[in-house]
């Protein structure tokens, strides 16, 4: 499995029945592939669509149902479309449980840098200022360093911020890490044969081990 699918998979663990969530582009809308049937998720994208379902088939493509990034997606039954004034009320309004998103930065305090690279174009923020702040749980998925191996998990953010200290747990494929106010940045989950030592080598900021560390089980 690759590293975005092993990463998918654990952070749809952190889903509960009756969870309203909002999966962000990239990584994060892998998750929906994995979500259990035994409990009940309700997948809502800020292009106005309460209810996602899986990638669609190739053979039974919706163009008119896709997600925030673009991809042909489904439609649970009992399903809702709307605009994206309704779609950011819901937002805003405190009525998503758990926002998924991707990063280019995350450090110590929760602080997300995730919409730019200075002198790089970018079409913008999109919803994610919005959702860090209107979810109550943010969650960031992303490889644990980035495509020149320098780590992602930082002291301090350099990037310009998403928004400041509202990220609650990072997930990566090396680590699972709770964003703990007061303490810091607390390791709850290892891959397995990685080291801690070789984990902190690839995180730039300070690690507090938790006294019941597991191994990423998926």
């Amino acid at each position: 499995m690759e590293k975005r699918e092993l990463i998918a998979k654990r952070v749809a663990q952190e889903f509960r029945d009756g969870n309203v969530v909002n999966l962000g582009i990239g990584i994060p809308t892998l998750a929906a592939n994995y979500i259990t049937n035994d409990i009940q998720v309700v997948l809502q994208s800020e292009n106005g669509i309460l209810g996602l379902g899986p990638e669609s088939n190739e053979d039974k493509i919706d163009e008119s149902i896709v997600d925030a990034g673009g991809k042909p997606k489904t439609i649970v039954q009992g399903g809702a479309f709307f605009d994206s004034a309704f779609s950011f009320s819901l937002i805003r309004g405190g009525h998503v449980d758990i926002t998924v998103l991707g990063a280019l930065e995350v450090d110590e305090e929760g602080n997300l840098s995730n919409w730019m690279i200075p002198n790089k174009k970018v079409p913008g923020m999109g919803g994610a200022m919005d959702l860090v702040v209107g979810a109550k749980k943010t969650i960031i998925a992303m490889e644990h360093v980035n495509r020149d191996g320098k780590p992602k998990i930082l002291e301090k953010c350099v990037l310009p911020l998403t928004a400041a200290k509202q990220v609650n747990k990072i997930i990566t494929d090396l680590s699972v890490i709770d964003v703990v106010k007061g303490e810091g940045l607390v390791l709850r989950e290892i891959a397995e044969g990685l080291t801690i030592e070789e984990l902190k080598s690839l995180t730039h900021a300070k690690l507090h081990i938790a006294k019941d560390l597991k191994i990423i089980a998926l």
